[in-house]
């Protein structure tokens, strides 16, 4: 009888002993749940619900809830994904699934980029899963302007355990072309204008390392220059077409913000082209704020009237496209 009771209390001993630990290795599952991973904290932010669908959707938030990073999150505001089409959640989960996949994947960086501790400089390449992007840090006037790919970046390093999140006014659009010749191409808006670079020799040259930024007029305001078809295009004089040709492109990368940023006190600007005129940029004030500006116009040397610019921002592998509602003109 004692050599059993001696052998019942080993075993209540041990059962408590598994209890224990069991109860411990629970109590440890429980603590390893981090609430503060960067994926919590923008479900978390009243003003990112659309960025959460877009990480729900991608996969996404489950890997930045599981892994340490770092992690850069560009993170659009739900104002932002509204200019954009997106103006709830619900939009996002009727997007196509590789169309989501694809902004998650552009918005997200491995790694931890500070973007305030970047040098003063415009349009520095960084990547991100999705392919290169282009940070601005520049001073305008008493501010100091953070952007990427010409959008504002209006609240920077904001902290997670396992990494930074850079809140945007816009969402940024992933890049489908290499080569800025094929952009130009593709834009039905442009066809003729597309059909301009062909026939003036000029598609190799943007076919090219760059960077170039083409600021290409739509159909319409190559109808009205007197090119109103392709067979009209191809019969011109290929000198003279060069000429048009050439007034709308530059050799750099300039998004429109670049415009806002550098402008002097006078808020207008000169920019060379590559035939080696100038055309004219004029800031366009915001009526909504005192002080700041949402756009630009342009002047060639022979227009009369101001241009604008109907598209902007469209990013390549190797440049930037601008469509316009005129043609730029060296005469009147």
């Amino acid at each position: 009888m004692r050599k059993y009771l001696i052998k019942k209390q080993k075993y209540t001993l041990l059962l408590i002993g598994l209890l224990a630990v069991s109860c411990e290795k629970k109590e440890e599952v429980g603590t390893t749940f981090d609430n503060n991973r960067i994926n919590m904290v923008i479900a978390d932010n009243f003003n990112l619900a659309n960025l959460n669908a877009v990480l729900r959707v991608s996969g996404l938030d489950k890997e930045l809830q599981k892994e340490n990073g770092p992690f850069t999150i560009l993170a659009p505001s739900d104002a932002a994904f509204a200019i954009a089409g997106y103006s709830k959640p619900e939009h996002i989960l009727a997007e196509r699934a590789s169309v989501i996949s694809n902004i998650g994947k552009y918005h997200t960086m491995d790694g931890f980029y500070e973007l305030n501790k970047l040098p003063f400089l415009f349009n520095q390449e960084l990547s991100t899963r999705g392919g290169k992007v282009f940070a601005t840090h520049w001073v305008k006037g008493a501010d100091t302007v953070l952007t990427l790919n010409g959008s504002r970046v209006v609240a920077n390093n904001i902290p997670s355990s396992n990494g930074l999140i850079q809140v945007l006014d816009r969402v940024l659009t992933p890049y489908q072309h290499d080569k800025i010749a094929d952009a130009i191409t593709a834009d039905v808006n442009i066809t003729l204008f597309a059909q301009a670079i062909q026939r003036s020799g000029l598609k190799e040259q943007l076919d090219g390392e760059g960077p170039y930024t083409v600021f290409a007029p739509n159909n319409d305001a190559m109808a009205e220059l007197g090119y109103k078809t392709v067979q009209q295009i191809e019969n011109a004089d290929v000198t003279e077409l060069r000429k048009v040709v050439n007034y709308h492109i530059l050799r750099d990368r300039r998004f429109i913000y670049d415009y806002i940023l550098s402008a002097g006190p006078s808020n207008i600007a000169k920019q060379a082209m590559l035939d080696g005129n100038s055309m004219t940029v004029k800031l366009v004030p915001n009526p909504n704020s005192l002080g700041s500006f949402n756009g630009i116009v342009l002047r060639g040397i022979g227009n009369s009237k101001d241009i604008n610019v109907v598209k902007q921002d469209i990013l390549t592998g190797n440049g930037v496209l601008h469509i316009i509602n005129e043609t730029l003109r060296i005469t009147q």
